[in-house]
Parts: C-alpha cells; sequence; structure tokens
C-alpha cells in the first residue's frame, strides 16, 4: 500500500464532505475542541507558530489564520492546495500564510519545530502510519501539541454491525475503495494508534469524537434533522465518555512526553 493524495478530488470533497453536514459538524466539533485546548498552549510571546499536515481544502488553517496565529499550510496535492489557498486568502488572515506543496516525510527535511501541529483526517491515507507519528513528533516544539483526527476502525464496525452486514465485516479488511472511492483506506484501530502515539513520546491529554451519532441515524430522522440540532447535540455528547469513542473520527490532543 502506498500513500493516496487527491490530485483531482477536490470537487468531490467539497461537495461530498465540506459542504454537507458532515463537514460541518465535523469543523464544529473541531474547532470547539481547539477552542478548549489551545489555551494550554498560549505563552508570553504569541502567535502560535502552526503546521497544517494535509490541509485539504484549508478550512481549519482559514479558521487559525483569522485568530493571528501563523500559519504554514502543507498539501501534497497541487490542486487541493490551490483550493486551501484560494479560501484562505479571501478571508484576509490577519499574518501572511506559507504554502508547501509537499508531504509529511518532505517536511521533516526542513529545520523548523512548531508549537502546535494539525493533522486530521491524514493518518488513515498514509502507508505507514507508525512512522508518521514519529515524523509529526520530531516536527513539535517540546511544549507543542499535535491535534490529530483520525478515521475509526471501531466506529465503522459498529456501523456494519447495527446495519447486519455480517459478510461484509467477515471479508476484511473494512478499506476504502481504490483510488477513485472518498473512503479511507485504512480505518484506524485506537489502540494501535495510541501505541505508535506513546512510541512517538507523545502523550494524549484529551480526547473527542467526531459525529457520534449522526452517520448512525437513519432516514428519514437524518435528512428531517436541523443541521443547528444535529451541531448542538454532537457537541454535547462528543466528549461524554460514554458516546465519544463511537465517533466516526476520533480527535486526540497529543503532547511531547518530557525528556522523550
Amino acid at each position: 500500500m502506498t500513500d493516496r493524495y487527491f490530485d483531482h478530488l477536490g470537487a468531490r470533497f467539497a461537495q461530498r464532505i465540506y459542504d454537507s453536514p458532515k463537514g460541518a459538524i465535523r469543523l464544529a466539533v473541531l474547532q470547539r475542541d481547539l477552542q478548549q485546548w489551545l489555551p494550554a498552549l498560549v505563552t508570553s510571546s504569541p502567535p502560535l507558530r502552526i503546521l497544517d499536515v494535509g490541509a485539504g481544502l484549508g478550512q481549519i488553517s482559514t479558521w487559525l489564520a483569522s485568530l493571528g496565529h501563523q500559519l504554514t499550510v502543507t498539501e501534497p496535492s497541487e490542486a487541493m492546495l490551490e483550493l486551501a489557498r484560494q479560501r484562505i486568502e479571501e478571508s484576509n488572515p490577519a499574518r501572511p500564510v506559507r504554502y508547501l506543496q509537499a508531504p509529511l516525510q518532505e517536511l521533516v527535511e526542513q529545520p523548523e519545530q512548531y508549537d502546535l501541529i494539525v493533522c486530521h483526517a491524514v493518518l488513515e491515507w498514509l502507508a505507514d502510519q507508525a512512522a508518521a507519528l514519529q515524523q509529526l513528533r520530531s516536527l513539535l516544539r517540546p511544549a507543542g501539541a499535535l491535534s490529530l483526527a483520525f478515521y475509526n476502525r471501531d466506529a465503522l464496525i459498529y456501523k456494519n454491525l447495527v446495519k447486519g452486514q455480517f459478510k461484509k465485516l467477515r471479508k476484511k479488511p473494512l478499506s476504502g475503495q481504490g483510488q477513485s472511492g472518498l473512503t479511507p483506506q485504512q480505518p484506524l484501530d485506537p489502540r494501535q494508534v495510541l501505541e505508535w502515539s506513546t512510541a512517538a513520546g507523545l502523550d494524549c491529554r484529551a480526547t473527542s469524537g467526531v459525529r457520534v451519532f449522526y452517520d448512525y441515524m437513519p432516514e428519514p430522522f437524518c435528512s428531517n434533522s436541523s443541521l443547528d440540532d444535529l451541531i448542538e447535540y454532537e457537541l454535547r455528547y462528543s466528549q461524554h465518555p460514554a458516546y465519544q469513542h463511537l465517533g466516526r473520527y476520533l480527535h486526540w490532543w497529543l503532547q511531547p512526553v518530557s525528556g522523550v
């Protein structure tokens, strides 16, 4: 398996994910989480130096730039990076934003380190996730943090269970469809991700779930629910200990272990 990039899928991502209730819920949860967790990084000399790895269409970077932070936005797909650039620049960011067309593996060749690294919905598209976490750790300052969101294998199994798709579960692996689909090619076991994180010298300090119930809602309840209601209750239960682990994505706040 090789790393997967999205050179010609920007429009499909925008329509199917970013401009859908799924995307709106994801953005709301991630922003709420970061609003809660970012104050732990604020030092006497803001702004924060932030790296967005695999930025996609740049939604989180646009928001972080609006807060006055210093952004480096990276994306291996030229088309996706250009769409992210357009979105960010149209928002009139408070500080100049740096754009790099590069995969994670090339970033570690540069000397910079960051206060915050954002890596959302990237890990599940990579061939070697354990190595990726080691590389992300090397780009962090000692007191920095990694905002990691990844596709949750447990949630995918649960959705197949409640739909009675036992044949699909028996086939394994629960992977995406070739080079044309938008379903991640490798859903990740949270226990495995925690092992990789620990091995990389990262400690998980806070957790949240992204879409803890929306993806399980049957029709017509899904379509008949207002987006405001969906977001309100996703935010209410996304950090609840009984429900957060059902999130289609899991959002973790990881920080370097002292002395590692």
